[in-house]
């Protein structure tokens, strides 16, 4: 992502939208998961579109936010209830607390992108999978 990080805002991060700031993230993530699963050796596009789906699902969005929520600073920590306080429509198919999380996290992203955070980052989604698998093993089975 190297040649996108050469845009220049003529803003603070404060005055952007919070929602521009998620749509940015989610770019960004979706970027990350897609050539994540490719270096994992999926090389089939079915394969991988049904891999990403998993990680970009608002509710393991927000399940990533709440387990990294305890090791946020204070500036990260107001993106995300910016994030989160965002009023913006969301899917039927997912409940609005849940999408709310996964647009906080989104601009989250969003944030560490715009101000050049790659280290903090990159050190976050190099433990999404652990992360995701936790978060499958906790859940009830139906």
């Amino acid at each position: 992502m190297d040649h996108l990080d050469d845009v220049k805002i003529n803003k603070r991060w404060q005055d952007i939208n919070i929602l521009l700031l998620a749509y940015l993230g989610d770019a960004v993530y979706e970027l990350w998961v897609r050539k994540h699963l490719l270096e994992q050796g999926i090389e089939k596009v079915e394969e991988i579109h049904k891999a990403a789906v998993g990680f970009v699902q608002a509710r393991n969005q927000a399940g990533l936010l709440r387990t990294i929520m305890s090791e946020l600073d204070e500036t990260e920590t107001d993106v995300v209830m910016r994030g989160r306080n965002a009023k913006g429509h969301y899917p039927r198919n997912v409940d609005v607390i849940t999408y709310r999380h996964a647009t906080a996290f989104e601009a989250l992203v969003g944030y560490w992108h715009l101000t050049n955070q790659k280290t903090r980052m990159n050190g976050i989604f190099e433990r999404i999978d652990g992360i995701m698998e936790k978060m499958n093993a906790d859940k009830p089975e139906n």
